[in-house]
């Protein structure tokens, strides 16, 4: 299906007659060193651009506006080619102007975390809300809602659910496919959603965490051509081998672009391109997301030109969105001036042929949107938890562990004894650096709640943090030290309709209210700045020496679908036999 809008035949000649110096162009930018990210080299000529789109690279233009470089250096718009927008805890309308100044004017977003949670409700929120703004914001539609069958989220998507959202102009396929074993088993529903992409947009999305190459093989065959997951320059070449394209991720949780970058040469660098997946706001702010991932491969010894290539053109190949990604004839003006080409260092942002930041500062910030929110807050219904639920009791003296792996959202599985107190329940205060993790299913109310031992989040005595982000069914999540730490963070979560919390000796000590779907802030960005600066706060209180965001970590510790050992709200999953076991 056409995604991209077909120009009037009117438009087709206006873009011909600027190109031909027959009219005026609406802008043109002089005096740049214009980087080709399709040969790898820094050229230079004016930029004529009409009615958003570029009509010229060349000698001699001239425009209603001139806007003169003086030598700066002039990149396409950067593409971060998979991220979920809740994760960055803020709406899509205030995500945009958060990302925006960092040169970031193409998203593609799978808003598969408010559909665990909301269902198709949830992805029409999304839709709306980031309509009409200066930012191109395409979707993926959720292909696992829930991700398995072995927990319980808010909402059930099947094929039928989806297939009319395919429908809408920014929808350009299926997002991430993270059931695998629906894929290999070759279950209907699946092969419906899969057949249902390929015969609207055909672009479905990958997620191969820990997968064999057997199992890589049925994905392929079933048309997935893409994976984000990799962590090892081994995984990455794999794909790549095998015709697939990888996204090196580099967000709040899973830092793999230290080492994927090794894979990249200048015969394979076609094949890799970027993206966050989940970036907290405050990271966001500071370091913005793709800038951020071509400004690190650079110090880390990648081609700055090969690094910019990988940040634009090879995102927008991905996802065959070939109106953008260059700046050439027929592409779309997203534009960004640098002045530093290894520190990435912008200084205007130019979207659909308009200065939008200059100064990494919005020129014409936007309103708040509220429109919709009512129908998608109040979704935390939790039956209360008792202590005697918390309790977790090993069936052996050898106890099954989820080991934290910093920067990653893979875990260890690991098996050793631990010390239990008098009536033989595991005591966090009787070991070192093990803490109680809960996970209690909030959607329904059903009681549900799974308990195990968590190692690496390195919390203080009488101490808990929770959410009710926990990735994909997003059911409630605590890890602590003591019963009533724990206790007191749950009770928080529900009386404030989800959040994160951070527990100490009684106190609320950190807290951010996440009121749309249990995920995000329904405050404008500078607050829910400063909320999160309140949690990140809390966080180095109860865990000085952490090199890691706990609530990153935290989050994905209820995703089941990810090696190798996960909790969900029935209980202990080990996601290599994909079954559960005991603690």
């Amino acid at each position: 299906m056409q995604k991209q809008p077909i120009p009037s035949k009117e438009e087709l000649t206006k873009r011909i007659e600027v190109s031909q110096r027959r009219r005026p162009a609406d802008l043109v930018i002089k005096n740049g060193r214009i980087i080709n990210v399709y040969t790898r080299e820094i050229t230079t000529g004016d930029i004529a651009i009409i009615n958003g789109t570029i009509a010229a690279v060349g000698d001699n233009y001239t425009g209603l506006k001139t806007i003169d470089a003086n030598g700066l250096f002039v990149s396409p718009g950067f593409i971060d080619g998979h991220i979920h927008v809740e994760s960055t805890t803020l709406t899509p309308s205030e995500f945009a102007k958060v990302i925006l100044p960092h040169g970031v004017t193409t998203i593609i977003t799978d808003p598969h975390e408010i559909a665990n949670v909301l269902g198709t409700k949830g992805i029409d929120y999304m839709l709306q809300n980031s309509e009409d703004l200066p930012i191109d914001i395409f979707f993926v539609l959720p292909s696992s809602v829930p991700a398995t069958s072995f927990e319980h989220a808010g909402a059930f998507l099947n094929a039928e659910s989806l297939r009319p959202l395919y429908d809408h102009p920014r929808v350009l396929g299926l997002a991430e496919v993270m059931d695998y074993p629906a894929v290999v088993n070759t279950e209907p529903d699946m092969i419906q959603k899969i057949h249902d992409a390929r015969s609207r947009t055909g672009m479905i999305d990958g997620h191969l965490a820990g997968l064999s190459a057997d199992e890589i093989n049925g994905y392929l065959a079933a048309g997935i051509r893409n994976d984000h997951e990799c962590t090892t320059p081994e995984e990455a070449l794999e794909r790549i081998r095998l015709g697939m394209r990888v996204m090196i991720r580099q967000g709040s949780g899973s830092k793999n672009l230290p080492a994927l970058i090794q894979a990249v040469t200048y015969q394979n660098a076609h094949r890799f391109s970027f993206c966050t997946d989940d970036k907290h706001i405050d990271e966001l702010i500071q370091e913005g997301s793709v800038n951020h991932c071509v400004k690190e491969a650079i110090q880390l010894g990648l081609d700055p030109l090969l690094a910019y290539q990988m940040g634009t053109l090879h995102a927008a190949q991905c996802y065959d969105l070939h109106d953008r990604g260059a700046v050439a004839p027929g592409m779309k003006a997203d534009l960004i001036l640098i002045s530093d080409l290894k520190e990435v260092k912008i200084e205007s942002v130019i979207q659909n042929g308009e200065p939008v930041s200059e100064g990494s500062k919005l020129l014409n910030e936007w309103s708040y949107k509220a429109d919709g929110l009512d129908e998608c807050i109040n979704t935390v219904h939790l039956k209360p938890v008792s202590k005697a639920q918390l309790q977790v009791k090993p069936a052996k003296e050898i106890a099954n562990i989820i080991e934290i792996i910093p920067g990653q959202i893979k875990t260890k599985h690991v098996k050793e004894k631990v010390a239990l107190d008098a009536a033989g329940f595991f005591d966090p205060a009787l070991n070192t650096d093990l803490q109680k993790l809960v996970v209690a299913e909030r959607h329904q109310a059903l009681g549900t709640v799974g308990t195990a031992i968590v190692r690496g989040f390195g919390l203080a005595p009488n101490s808990a943090i929770a959410s009710t982000v926990s990735h994909d069914s997003h059911n409630l999540i605590a890890a602590g030290t003591s019963d009533d730490a724990i206790l007191q963070a749950v009770n928080w979560l529900e009386q404030n309709q989800g959040g994160l919390v951070v527990v100490q000796d009684g106190k609320i000590i950190g807290e951010m209210e996440l009121r749309l779907g249990g995920l995000m802030s329904i405050k404008n960005v500078k607050e829910a700045k400063h909320d999160m600066q309140t949690v990140l706060d809390g966080l180095h209180q109860v865990s000085p020496h952490a090199a890691f965001n706990l609530f990153s970590i935290l989050s994905f510790l209820a995703l089941p679908v990810i090696p190798s050992l996960k909790l969900t709200d029935t209980g202990l999953f080990d996601v290599i036999s994909f079954s559960h076991i005991d603690v």
